[in-house]
């Protein structure tokens, strides 16, 4: 051979190695400027069945190592209510742990980036200083008028665009603390208040639920195509409709139990929410522990695969709730690898586990070598988790970004929460019969008295799902003597978030030469003697979260009733309550001057004071139906006997300083 064709044997080898090397650097799934699906089919095809198996599993953050990440290839990580990197832990501790946790994920063979979840269903909730927001009941009362809006458009009471406000103030919030994916909103249509959710849904009526869905387009950003998950950027989160569906439903309000209804029923009333939220792009729907018609809903293949997959054309992924698939057996967890089972072919993609990991992947990876679960379900899931991430960029973003810890409890967040605070209170009373209306109060008057355990307590004012899962009970810890449900509440010292009690938002309300007085239960002779001008009495329930929270009687919390009586029979009266439900309080009603449902307010208690005092006018709607009695439960707007105290819709106002309804 001569010197010619053995340099150009050389080079024409030495151009196919550069090629090889060139193409195996190129690796299609990394590539940004490809189409999700197409780098979905490239990354699904370059796993094997464990690697997608992690992607199904999530698991808690307390058991999140970096190895553990590594070696499953695990695809998500949460944090359960209350779990924290750290008591008071700041945005950056927070983002330091996500990160860490990140790396590990990193790390394993294909590089796949884990998405963390978090519960922020009223704000960033599980995070100290963050801006807790008024739970969902209240947020309800303000968009009355954005449904009456549609038959009469020159009404503006309302804020249109406060729900997608908030939304996009809780993402900030949450990518403050490096976490790109909330189990929020929850869109359950809670017919019966005696339910330990109801304050999580928005009404009793479907269409304020659809309405409030635009929640979603704050949370997650606007111009998704229809069924198309969809995240605009850094400083959006991945949202989650959930309970899917009909947990607002179940019998008598027990929560987790079984929703008795037709198909109609559940499709025309429970259903709606859901094909709005697909609608706007919302990305993650979360299963319901509750049954339809007896069949756990963690296992119901027709509702998941056949009618949200299929009919609806949902394409994002379906997760189960915490230890939701273990539920699916009576008693829990009495056969985990049927609960794998039927989970996972009804449709299900990633589990909430969140902790016995291990057994999860054991049993499935058993299910799938032995065809009880085929692999095309397998890639199902596991294409639809990855869409999810490719199309929120988290291959290109995996990291929190530091530039946006300053978003956690800012002033522009605390002013929105007060906004809505004012505007989710609703009058229910001002006045008795054939005399003035009280409100809106004087700022000036000599001297006022303000009643009620609940008057100086965030806790109380927050509710439950608040720094931990069942809430807390003061402004400062848990100790001390409590009723059975605040000893419920599982810490021992808790500060809470930065916020304003209802007392410190009326001392900084009434001009400065109006003495305040505070006593939680004043006696009658204390009153008597004191000639106050008028008095606020703030009473309520105590915070709880899902089955803690069920009532059979929904009784004020004592000594309230006794406050009321002893308050409103001395002196002219406000009463205020704080609660995630309509309470029993006809017997007190004709006691009262003046009575104001404020629900679960949050941190900002000035927007309470805003309203009182006349700076806004009172504007806030029942989005649910105020009994009589408990016998008359479960009693909704439409119902034939429908006998309420206070109808569905109602709503007193101050407006102009006239009192219209």
């Amino acid at each position: 051979m001569s010197r010619w064709g053995v340099w150009l044997g050389v080079n024409t080898l030495l151009i196919c190695i550069l090629r090889a090397i060139a193409q195996s650097e190129y690796v299609l799934y990394k590539d940004p400027t490809q189409p999700p699906a197409a780098r979905v089919k490239d990354l699904l095809g370059r796993m094997t069945l464990a690697e997608k198996i992690g992607q199904m599993t999530q698991i808690d953050r307390s058991t999140a190592t970096a190895d553990v990440m590594k070696t499953f290839s695990i695809g998500s990580v949460l944090s359960g209510g209350g779990s924290a990197p750290l008591p008071e832990a700041t945005a950056q501790d927070w983002m330091n742990m996500v990160n860490d946790i990140q790396k590990g994920a990193l790390s394993s063979r294909l590089g796949i980036p884990m998405i963390y979840g978090i519960d922020a269903v009223h704000g960033h909730n599980n995070v100290y200083n963050a801006t807790i927001f008024p739970h969902n009941v209240g947020l309800g009362a303000t968009r009355q008028f954005c449904i009456l809006q549609m038959i009469k458009p020159e009404s503006n009471l309302e804020d249109p665009d406060l729900v997608k406000r908030i939304g996009e103030a809780t993402a900030l919030e949450v990518r403050a603390t490096g976490i790109p994916y909330v189990f929020a909103p929850c869109i359950a249509v809670c017919r019966d208040p005696r339910w330990g959710r109801c304050y999580e849904s928005y009404s009793e009526d479907h269409k304020i639920v659809q309405a409030m869905t635009d929640i979603i387009y704050g949370l997650q950003g606007e111009g998704s195509q229809k069924g198309i998950p969809f995240v605009a950027g850094k400083d959006k989160v991945a949202a989650c409709a959930k309970h899917f569906v009909g947990d607002g439903g179940t019998t008598k309000g027990i929560n987790e139990n079984n929703t008795v209804v037709d198909t109609n029923g559940l499709l025309s009333i429970h259903m709606p929410a859901y094909m709005d939220s697909i609608n706007k792009g919302v990305s993650t729907v979360m299963v319901s522990y509750s049954s339809w018609n007896g069949v756990k809903m963690h296992a119901n293949r027709e509702l998941i695969t056949g009618y949200l997959k299929n009919a609806l054309k949902f394409k994002g992924f379906v997760i189960s709730d915490w230890e939701g698939i273990d539920k699916i057996t009576t008693p829990p967890d009495a056969n985990y690898t049927y609960s794998v089972l039927a989970g996972i072919q009804a449709g299900i993609d990633m589990v909430m586990i969140p902790y016995k990991y291990t057994d999860f992947i054991d049993d499935l990876t058993s299910l799938v070598n032995n065809n009880y679960i085929p692999m095309e379900r397998i890639d199902d899931a596991v294409a639809r988790i990855l869409l999810v991430k490719f199309t929120m960029g988290l291959f290109e973003n995996p990291f929190g970004d530091p530039s946006l810890v300053k978003e956690l409890g800012s002033q522009a967040h605390r002013d929105l929460a007060r906004e809505a605070v004012r505007k989710s209170l609703v009058l229910l009373k001002n006045g008795k019969s054939g005399e003035a209306p009280l409100l809106p109060l004087p700022k000036t008057a000599p001297k006022v008295l303000i009643a009620g355990s609940y008057a100086d307590n965030l806790g109380y004012q927050c509710g439950g799902w608040t720094i931990k899962w069942q809430g807390f009970a003061d402004n400062n810890s848990t100790t001390g003597n409590k009723t059975a449900i605040q000893m419920y509440i599982m810490v021992s010292y808790i500060r809470t978030a930065e916020g304003t009690t209802i007392l410190s938002a009326v001392k900084s309300a009434v001009d400065p030469s109006t003495a305040v007085v505070y006593q939680e239960d004043p006696e009658v002779g204390f009153i008597t003697s004191n000639n106050f001008s008028y008095a606020i009495v703030v009473v309520g329930e105590p915070p709880y979260a899902e089955t803690a929270g069920d009532s059979d009687n929904l009784t004020l919390a004592d000594p309230g009733p006794a406050v009321i009586t002893n308050v409103c029979g001395a002196v002219k009266c406000v009463v205020i309550i704080i609660s995630g439900r309509p309470l029993l309080i006809e017997p007190y009603v004709a006691t009262i001057d003046a009575l104001v449902a404020a629900w679960l307010p949050g941190t900002e208690g000035q927007g309470v004071a805003d309203v009182l005092f006349g700076d806004y006018d009172f504007t806030g709607k029942l989005a649910r139906t105020w009994f009589r009695t408990i016998d008359q439960l479960p009693m909704n707007v439409g119902d034939q006997n429908y006998d309420p105290l206070f109808p569905f819709g109602y709503g007193l106002t101050t407006r102009s300083s006239v009192l219209t309804r």
